[in-house]
Parts: C-alpha cells; sequence; structure tokens
C-alpha cells in the first residue's frame, strides 16, 4: 500500500498551519483566534489513531469566542517529527510546554482526547509553569488507572491492547489492515459514523513511521507501568500543583468504562483545584468528534470560569 504525504491532510479551514520549534523537534499546530498574546491559549491534543483534524469542529467555536486555538499534532503524528524515541507521557507533556512558549504564551488551557488527556492530565504535574488548566477526554487519571491496573480497561479492549505490544504485526494491521477501523469502532462503542474522517484516519496511519510512532505511546503506557521510569512519572504525577480540571467521558466508551472514569476522591485533591465532570451519554472514545456540538458547549462554558477572555 502506498504511504501518505502529511502534507495532504493539511485541510484548508478557518485556520492556519504553522510550525514550531520545541523540545529538538518540528511540530505542527492548526491555529486560529485572535493575533493577541494576551488572549487566552488553548491548546487541543489528539488521542491515538487521530490527528489534528480531531477538533475541526471545536477550533472555529473557540477562535470565535476570542481564544487562540492550537490543535497539535502531537510527536510522531500528522505533520509533527516522528523520531525513533521520545513517546512517553513526560516527552510528550515536555513537546507541548515547549509549543507552548513557541507560540508566545506564558501558558495554556491544555485539553486532550484518549492519550492527547493523559498528556493533559500529565501537564498540572510536570509541567505547571505553563499549564492555567486541564480538560481531559475520554482519560480517567493516570494515577486512578494505576491503583486499579486490572480495572482500567474493559476486557475486549484489554485483550486489543494485548495485541498491541506485539512487534511488527500491529504496524502492518494499522498501515495495510483493519487496525485503524478496530479502534475507531470498538473504543468508539460502535457510535462513529464520519466516514470522512474514517479515511482521514486511515490516511495519516500510511505517513511515513505514523503508524510504529502512534503505537510506541499506548506501548509505553503499558510497558511502564512495572518499571522505573513508570515509577518516576507515577511519583511527579503525585507531585501536581491543582489545577482548574474539567472531565468529559462517554458512557459508550469501549476502551474505559464510564462507571470508572471520574476522578477518585484521593485524586481529585491531590490534582484538582476546581473539578467538573461531564458524562456524554450517546458518545464513545472519541466525543469531540461523536458529540462535537455538546463538547464545544462543555468546553465554551468552562473556558469562561477558567480562562475568560478580557473584555
Amino acid at each position: 500500500m502506498s504511504t501518505v504525504d502529511s502534507a495532504t491532510l493539511l485541510f484548508d479551514g478557518p485556520w492556519q498551519h504553522r510550525f514550531v520549534a520545541a523540545n529538538g523537534g518540528r511540530f505542527h499546530a492548526a491555529v486560529a483566534g485572535p493575533d493577541d498574546r494576551d488572549a487566552p491559549l488553548v491548546v487541543l491534543l489528539h488521542g491515538v489513531p487521530q490527528l489534528w483534524w480531531a477538533w475541526r469542529h471545536q477550533i472555529p467555536a473557540l477562535a470565535d469566542a476570542g481564544y487562540r486555538v492550537a490543535a497539535l499534532d502531537v510527536r510522531g503524528s500528522g505533520g509533527s517529527d516522528k523520531p525513533p524515541q521520545g513517546y512517553d507521557v513526560p516527552t510528550l507533556a515536555y513537546d507541548v510546554a515547549g509549543v507552548i512558549r513557541s507560540l508566545g504564551s506564558r501558558g495554556a488551557v491544555v485539553v486532550g482526547q484518549g492519550t492527547g488527556g493523559e498528556i493533559a492530565w500529565a501537564m498540572g504535574a510536570l509541567q505547571p509553569d505553563v499549564t492555567t488548566a486541564v480538560a481531559a477526554l475520554a482519560a480517567p487519571h493516570p494515577l486512578d488507572l494505576r491503583a486499579h491496573p486490572h480495572n482500567a480497561y474493559r476486557a475486549r479492549a484489554a485483550r486489543l491492547l494485548a495485541y498491541l505490544q506485539l512487534p511488527s504485526a500491529p504496524e502492518r494491521a494499522m498501515v495495510e489492515g483493519s487496525l485503524v477501523d478496530r479502534m475507531l469502532d470498538e473504543w468508539g462503542g460502535n457510535a462513529w459514523c464520519d466516514e470522512g474522517a474514517r479515511r482521514t484516519y486511515h490516511d495519516a496511519a500510511r505517513i511515513p513511521f505514523a503508524a510504529h510512532s502512534q503505537l510506541q505511546q499506548l506501548r509505553w503506557l503499558v510497558r511502564s507501568q512495572p518499571r522505573m521510569d513508570g515509577r518516576r512519572y507515577v511519583a511527579g504525577l503525585e507531585e501536581a500543583t491543582p489545577r482548574p480540571a474539567l472531565q468529559i467521558h462517554g458512557g459508550l466508551d469501549g476502551l474505559r468504562s464510564a462507571a470508572r472514569a471520574p476522578l477518585s476522591s484521593a485524586t481529585a485533591a491531590r490534582v484538582a483545584s476546581t473539578y467538573r465532570y461531564e458524562l456524554l451519554p450517546d458518545a464513545g472514545h472519541f466525543p469531540a468528534e461523536q458529540d462535537p456540538a455538546r463538547v464545544t458547549a462543555l468546553l465554551l462554558d468552562w473556558l469562561a470560569t477558567v480562562a475568560p477572555v478580557p473584555a
């Protein structure tokens, strides 16, 4: 199967495509909103198997409300660099902090979905100086997940994650087979309906080195748990600087059950200065696309309290 040039996925819209230097790499972001560094910056982080396009519904709405918006291609995805290493969450959080600074901002509200949500949670602990507030979609807090590892994932999802630990075969399945479909359909709770976006994510997996890079994110989340780097990560999370936090979870999420999604009281006390939880009954693991109007409304309502646009 032929490869895809990442430039073909820089779709036109009410945004501009920018490339910025951060943490020794080059990162792509779709940016929108006022050209005013005093306007609050909102950084949007996609999950696997997506790219910046996951936030196409939210970018213009947030920009129209007066926010500077940057929908980032996370390391290893889309138009951003795809080095052979650095897919651990601490490095990915350091990337985001560098992008925030490269965009000329002292801080940002960080919003993430899926694996991007795990990065968002980590920002408050590992990069608090540039993190104003955190919103996590389809992403229970990693402290809660690691406290109860046997209940972290639904049974079917756990089997797929186990398969993803194998060498080479998952990469082939992502590029040439049905792995992207399995992620969208199984994790999406069979609520995925945007076939155009499905084709986009298939194309994104065919960008050279993208499939391996995205899978390395998922592998690190599993493999690091018993290792020293995983223990250091947890220790860092436990020292979080509390930030305002919004959590949104889909009732049909096929990766992580909504029943175990909200912050535990102990974790909330550690990481959240204020905390709001919203359940979207008809959304799965990709709520920004599966229930875009509701996600946009929730973000705007929350942002008005934690990062109001100057009058």
